[in-house]
Order: structure tokens, then C-alpha cells, then sequence
């Protein structure tokens, strides 16, 4: 190799695109294509029966004329926003408390963190499935058993439709406080010890510290954490589907759900993915809202 063509791949090693270029083929195989397909079938009346198909807007006129679809959305907002706050609430506890356990030395907090990522990583139809079993008011519910046994009825956590959402925002926060966690955790360690110091020199409490100091500098994780669980829990399809199937009376159906019910029961693939077009757009939406609302605080700031 000459020095002119070896000094050349060195300028090419050095570029970032060289090193980008992999997972840039890679996002555009399995994910970019993938998606403009989507968006082409939602402008379809294709089947999975029929392998013919034409282009038109059906498809978008019988989703937004379908009185169910105003009703999926707001199941969706409603098991999205529960989760998201519980989420930022809980796993904020569990950070805080694991960084000053931590800090102070105290024994355990590895089986703890380890206890709360033991959920995060089974999958979501497992966590489905797990909490079904535990909350089904068969005779092989778990908590049923112990709630039939002690006051002579059982709660339909799953069957009753004005309890059945709260039931699987429970479900959800269960299965994902602990991505929270590990986001806030991290951003604790960052926060320079210094600034806590200089706080307690200036007389502030505990509360004080935590809204001046841990909150302002958080901001950005908590910013981040807020995009991810609320795009996780718009998409989440899985855990719901094996734990109430959108039941009911449809009280948990979400869009992910409906997505599915349109492609796989009902073979209308034009209709499923208009619903996947239009679940595509509610996190875009979300994301320039949180994105929107960042800027505000920064120049508050």
C-alpha cells in the first residue's frame, strides 16, 4: 500500500461516518424501510387473504369515522400518562433512596437494585401472563384466594372494566419503574457533591436540596426518561395482550392492540397500518411537546 492511499484510509478511519456507516445500514435495512412500507400500505385497502390490492384512502376514512378509535386513544392516553407519572414518582424514590444507601454504606442495596431489575428484563407477555395468574378471579388466583378467604368476595382486578386499566398501569409500572430508576440513578452520580455542601452551608433542608439542587440539575434526564417511557407506554401492545387482551368491554384496548387485532384477526393490513400510522404520530406529537416544553424551562432558567 502506498503512503498516499495509506494516508487516505487513515482520514477515512478517522471520519465518524466510517464508523456510523454500519449501524446507519443497519437502521435503514430493519427499520427505515420497514416503516416507509407501513406508511404505503396505510394508503391501501390490502388484505392478508387477497394478495391484490389498491391505493386509496379507505383505509383512513373508516379509521377516523370508527367511533372506536376516539375511545382506543384515550384508553392509550390514559394507560400512558398513569404509567409515565407513577414511573418518574416511583422510580425517583427508588434512585434517591438507593444513592443515599449507597453514600451511607448500608448493606443490601445490591439485592435491592437487583431485586427491582428482575422485572425489567422478564418480557412484558411473561409479566402479562405472571400477573394474570396472581389476579384472576378463578380459583387459581393468588391474591383473589387470600382476598375471597379473608372478606368473603373477590375483586375483579381483570374483569370489572372501571378497575381493569388501573390494574394493568399497575402491571406496567411494575415491569418498567426500574428503566427509570437506572436513568435517575445515573443522573444523581453526576451531580456534583459540592452543590449539596454548599446548600446545607446556606441553612436548606432535605426538601430545599431536593427541589434547588437534584431537580434543576436532573432536568435533562428527566427530560429523557419522560420521551422513553412515554413512547414505551403508547406502543406497549405485548403486556396487555396477554393480560386482559383489551378487556372488558374493550376498557384496555389501546391502539398497539387494535393495530394487531386489525392485521392478525381481521386480516385488514391497509386498516392496521393507518392505526400504526397514526400511532406513529401520537409519539411524534408527544416528543415535540416534551421537546417544546424543555426549551421553556431552559430559558426560564
Amino acid at each position: 500500500m502506498t503512503s498516499t492511499s495509506s494516508s487516505a484510509w487513515m482520514r477515512v478511519q478517522d471520519s465518524p461516518w466510517f464508523w456510523l456507516l454500519p449501524a446507519g445500514l443497519f437502521l435503514l435495512v430493519f427499520y427505515t424501510w420497514p416503516l416507509l412500507d407501513v406508511v404505503r400500505l396505510s394508503f391501501t385497502n390490502a388484505s392478508l387473504i387477497t394478495p391484490d390490492y389498491d391505493y386509496t384512502f379507505d383505509s383512513y376514512r373508516r379509521v377516523f369515522r370508527d367511533p372506536s378509535t376516539l375511545r382506543t386513544l384515550k384508553v392509550t392516553f390514559l394507560f400512558a400518562g398513569g404509567s409515565v407519572v407513577l414511573k418518574l414518582v416511583l422510580g425517583m424514590g427508588l434512585a434517591l433512596a438507593i444513592d443515599a444507601g449507597v453514600k451511607r454504606g448500608l448493606h443490601g442495596i445490591v439485592l435491592v437494585r437487583t431485586s427491582v431489575l428482575a422485572a425489567w428484563v422478564i418480557p412484558g407477555v411473561v409479566v402479562g401472563v405472571l400477573w394474570k395468574i396472581l389476579l384472576s378471579t378463578s380459583s387459581h388466583g393468588l391474591l383473589n384466594y387470600w382476598i375471597q378467604t379473608t372478606f368473603g368476595k373477590s375483586v375483579g382486578f381483570l374483569t370489572d372494566p372501571d378497575i381493569a386499566l388501573s390494574t394493568a398501569i399497575l402491571a406496567n409500572v411494575w415491569r418498567g419503574v426500574a428503566f427509570t430508576m437506572i436513568l435517575l440513578y445515573a443522573g444523581l452520580q453526576r451531580i456534583p457533591p459540592e452543590l449539596y455542601e454548599a446548600a446545607r452551608v446556606d441553612g436548606a433542608g432535605a426538601v430545599a436540596r431536593f427541589r434547588f439542587v437534584t431537580l434543576p440539575t436532573l432536568a435533562p434526564v428527566i427530560f429523557i426518561a419522560l420521551v422513553l417511557i412515554t413512547i414505551g407506554g403508547i406502543n406497549t401492545f405485548d403486556l396487555i395482550m396477554a393480560l386482559t387482551e383489551g378487556g372488558p368491554a374493550r376498557s384496555t384496548e389501546v391502539v398497539g392492540l387494535r393495530v394487531y387485532q386489525q392485521v392478525f384477526q381481521f386480516m385488514n393490513l391497509g386498516r392496521g397500518a393507518a392505526l400504526a400510522v397514526l400511532l406513529l404520530a401520537v409519539n411524534l406529537l408527544m416528543t415535540l411537546i416534551y421537546l417544546r416544553l424543555l426549551r421553556i424551562n431552559r430559558k426560564t432558567d
